[in-house]
């Protein structure tokens, strides 16, 4: 496979399939929508279950939802059964929100058979397939693969800083406009309004489609709509921010649906660049900005 989605169809003829291990990696806080909120908690059947915030978060980190370290991704994994054999599709809960934040986590691991279900559980159920009212418990180490982390593929506010004069590197931020604008205010105490200087808007909503990605020809034609110099092949490094480093893992999904190749997510986004009042921030539209 090569597209980093699988179908509800694909899923259903593959849920018997010994290589398959599907993983919800629903959170429990969403920002930036309004919430799916079920009656009864349901999961897709042989789900098993990871936490985001938790158990694949370094907690020992001063920064909000921080990328795991390789021994607590190794762990987790193997936890989870994943060899270098296994095909691992994440889903969530809300359709498309945090299966992509999973999804780089395993890429930048070095996990390649990694998949997102595109629509997730929303699309699953609307579909009228069968679920389950229990996630399969898995304990014990029964996989083999460890993590070895690229560091290229994360970011941190000083390589951000460095290149902000460098035309051959974009920084894309997945917050509202009126977040990105600072006219409206942080979910966070303490994080200051607006956004880092040069860098691009688009909304982590409008790549989606209902509960799907949108078109891998709508998305880019949206990502060329942003900035002149913004098309694939071209070498340019774009780099996804948002607020805590979740939903730019959903417009770097739509990135690479769209043809870019040259990734990579600031995993403290604004909650840590916001945060720290020696980095400059803009406020409105910049001559880079959309």
């Amino acid at each position: 496979m090569h597209s980093p989605l699988v179908t509800t169809d694909w899923l259903q003829e593959n849920l018997d399939n010994e290589r398959l291990v599907l993983v919800d990696a629903s959170m429990a806080t969403v920002i930036g929508k309004a919430p799916l909120v079920y009656d009864r908690p349901v999961w897709i059947p042989g789900s098993c279950q990871i936490d985001l915030e938790g158990t694949l978060c370094d907690t020992g980190s001063s920064q909000l939802h921080a990328f795991p370290t390789e021994e607590q991704f190794t762990k987790e994994a193997r936890r989870l059964g994943i060899t270098p054999e296994s095909q691992v599709v994440l889903y969530d809960n809300q359709g498309i929100y945090s299966a992509p934040r999973a999804w780089w986590i395993f890429r930048a691991m070095g996990v390649n058979q990694v998949f997102v279900l595109d629509g997730g559980l929303p699309q699953w159920l609307a579909e009228g397939r069968d679920v389950v009212s229990e996630p399969v418990a898995k304990a014990g180490t029964s996989g083999s693969v460890r993590g070895n982390l690229d560091c290229s593929r994360v970011r941190d506010s000083a390589y951000v800083l460095r290149h902000l004069e460098d035309e051959g590197v974009t920084v894309i931020d997945a917050r509202s406009r009126a977040r990105f604008l600072a006219k409206a205010p942080e979910p966070r105490p303490g994080v200051r309004g607006g956004h880092i200087p040069h860098s691009l808007n688009l909304p982590f909503t409008e790549v989606l489609d209902g509960y799907r990605f949108k078109s891998s020809s709508e998305l880019a034609a949206t990502f060329a709509g942003l900035a002149p110099s913004l098309q694939p092949g071209n070498g340019l490094q774009l780099v996804f921010s948002c607020g805590s480093g979740i939903t730019a893992c959903i417009i770097m999904l739509a990135a690479g649906l769209a043809g870019y190749d040259q990734l990579s997510l600031y995993d403290g986004s604004w909650a840590d660049w916001g945060s720290d009042e020696s980095l400059p921030l803009a406020s409105s539209h910049s001559p880079y900005g959309p």
